[in-house]
Order: structure tokens, then C-alpha cells, then sequence
């Protein structure tokens, strides 16, 4: 049963949604002879999490659909003043009558709009909202393969699905999911060079930066140094980083945005793809002590992760409105809504 959005998408229960949207019959509007429509929405994408208070942790731009794994950060909006709510609002939605290239035309726009707190107000609410960041992502360019096209309907089917992510555990299956959908669509040959995905994006940000052999260096743990420009690399990235690095709600020095996951670096994170997709090709791969050190970390077993895996790649579509590896989690959930039960994205698989 499709549950309404507004019971599913609940910052009390997570932060965290992994959002899926088709195009409309499933054709391949962004395919062959157009699939420079991935890289609109790419750029998009960017655009966005520089002004909604949600932050992109993963996405995965394929033919005829895209994955986005989004963060609610609600915190942040509210401690936006007024101008910044309406200058991130024109941003997005650029108003057609002004003149954004005249300082001081678009000030006294903004002025103008600030008198109206209720406006204000609304905007402030619509750049945390999920169903905005979406409909903000989405419309704008089915307009423009329409024009392109020079045709009119529907790009996008009408509704997009929004899976909760409850467990860390998940959390991580869920971005590794995400990252190696074209390279199981046998995309790309390895993770990293998948195009349009999160974690070509992290890699292409270091290898712009000159510091893959920093990266290769803090994978290999030789260099405490090496971890910590590792880290700040993440910050300066329009991505979510990957690691962590607040202390209950205290930012640490260097770290001016919240991350992911404690103590879970990139080097880790690429380590562990690469691992998972040596997995997925051939059925073995050779287990590394920084994969070994990640399982006992998780509380799992390569044995589990690889079923795991597998099992979500293999899936045409994600059934279920909640991801995680705990069953106690879901019936917490069901009680909450006074339901029997809510069915796992993960397909009832619980951590061992």
C-alpha cells in the first residue's frame, strides 16, 4: 500500500531519503542521442543542494531514471535571515522581471519581499521541504526536453518514490547501491568512471584538487596529514561529505559542514565500492584489511554484505517505503503508524 508523504518523510524518525523518479513509460528520455540531459540534471542537482537546506549525499543519473539519496537539514534553514531565504528562493526560481545583473534593482527586490514575513515564511519552509527539492529538480527540465522536443505532456511519472533510510548500515548500502547502478548496467567498467554518478563526481573533485596521491595515502593509512587534507577536500565539495566529523552537535575545526557517517572516510568508502564491485563481477574478491576493518565496524560480514548487495542490484524496482537492517526499527514504525507491519526495501533482511 503507498503510503502519503507526509507520514513517510519524518525528520524525528531520519534525516535521510532515498528518492527514485522514472522517466514517464520508462522510455529513454535521457538516452541515446540525448543524454546530455544528465549532465542538466547533474548541474541542477548542484544547484540545489547549494541553496535547499538538504544536502545531496549520492545520485546516479541512468537512461531512464535517476537516484538521489537526500539529507533534511531543517536545522540550517532556520538559521537563515530573511534576505538569504529570498535571495536562495530567486536563485532557484529566477523571477522573469528582474534584472538579476543590477545589484541594485535585485536589492530592492529583495527588500520588497522581505516586508512580507508570511512570503518569507513560506520560502523558508518550501527550501526544506523534500516534495520542493524534487518538484525544484524535476520541472524545470521536463521543460526543457519538452522545448527541445518541441513537444507537450509528461516527462517524469507523476509520482517519485521516497524510501526512509533508518540504520547507518543501510545508509551505506544505500549510497553503495546507488554509486554502482551503471557500472551493474554495465555502464562503465569501473565504479569511479560512471558518469554522472556521486562518486565520480568525489573522485573527479580530488583529481581537480591534485591530490589523488593524498587519497591513495590516507587509503593505505601512512599518513595521519593525508587524512585530514582527505577530509577537507570533502568540505569543499558540493557533495555531502562522506565523513563526519561533528561532536553532538559541535562542528570541529576544519569542518564547516556536517557529514555522513563517524569515522567513515572517502578513502574507505572507495575502498569498500570497489571491493563490492569486484564482488558483483566475478562472484570473489580478495578481502583487504580496510574492507575487514569496515565489516567489523558495520557489525556484518562480507558473506552478508556481498547477499546484500547483490540482492539490491539485482531488484528492477525498490518495493517498500523504509531500508533497514534491523527488524526492531520497522515495528517501531508500524506501532507509530498503527499498523501491523511496513514493508523493508531490503526485502525483510536483517543485519546477522
Amino acid at each position: 500500500m503507498t503510503m502519503p508523504r507526509r507520514q513517510l518523510v519524518d525528520v524525528a524518525v531520519t534525516r535521510y531519503y532515498h528518492c527514485i523518479s522514472r522517466c514517464v513509460r520508462r522510455a529513454f528520455l535521457c538516452g541515446e542521442g540525448v543524454t546530455h540531459r544528465k549532465a542538466w540534471i547533474e548541474a541542477r542537482l548542484e544547484l540545489l543542494a547549494k541553496h535547499f537546506a538538504i544536502s545531496v549525499c549520492g545520485f546516479a543519473i541512468l537512461d531512464n531514471h535517476l537516484h538521489v539519496l537526500c539529507r533534511l537539514d531543517p536545522g540550517i534553514a532556520d538559521g537563515w535571515s530573511d534576505e538569504d531565504v529570498v535571495r536562495r528562493w530567486i536563485a532557484v526560481y529566477r523571477p522573469s522581471c528582474l534584472d538579476v545583473d543590477n545589484p541594485a534593482t535585485v536589492q530592492a527586490w529583495i527588500d520588497n519581499q522581505c516586508r512580507d514575513t508570511a512570503r518569507v515564511a513560506r520560502y523558508r519552509a518550501r527550501l526544506q521541504d523534500l516534495g520542493w527539492f524534487m518538484k525544484a529538480l524535476k520541472e524545470p527540465l521536463a521543460r526543457l526536453a519538452n522545448k527541445e522536443d518541441d513537444c507537450k505532456g509528461t516527462f517524469w511519472e507523476a509520482r517519485y518514490k521516497s524510501i526512509a533510510i533508518l540504520d547507518e548500515q543501510a545508509l551505506l548500502a544505500t549510497c553503495a547501491y546507488i554509486d554502482l547502478n551503471p557500472f551493474a548496467a554495465g555502464i562503465a567498467k569501473t565504479p569511479e568512471d560512471a558518469p554522472h554518478t556521486s562518486i565520480k563526481q568525489r573522485v573527479d573533485h580530488v583529481r581537480r584538487s591534485g591530490d589523488l596521491d593524498t587519497l591513495q595515502a590516507a587509503a593505505a593509512a601512512k599518513s595521519i596529514p593525508a587524512a585530514r587534507i582527505e577530509a577537507d577536500l570533502e568540505q569543499s565539495h558540493w557533495l555531502c561529505p562522506l565523513q563526519d566529523r561533528t561532536t553532538a552537535g559541535t562542528v570541529c575545526a576544519g569542518a564547516a559542514r556536517e557529514g555522513m557517517l563517524h569515522g567513515f572516510s572517502l578513502s574507505s568508502y572507495l575502498e569498500l565500492v570497489d571491493w563490492t564491485a569486484r564482488l558483483c563481477r566475478t562472484g570473489k574478491a580478495r578481502i583487504t584489511q580496510e574492507v575487514a576493518s569496515i565489516m567489523t565496524r558495520l557489525g556484518t560480514s562480507p558473506e552478508y554484505w556481498q547477499s546484500h548487495l547483490q540482492k539490491l542490484l539485482g531488484k528492477t524496482r525498490w518495493l517498500g517505503s523504509y531500508c533497514a537492517t534491523s527488524a526492531k526499527q520497522l515495528t517501531a514504525i508500524a506501532a507509530k503508524h498503527g499498523v501491523h507491519h511496513v514493508d523493508n526495501a531490503l526485502g525483510g533482511l536483517a543485519m546477522p
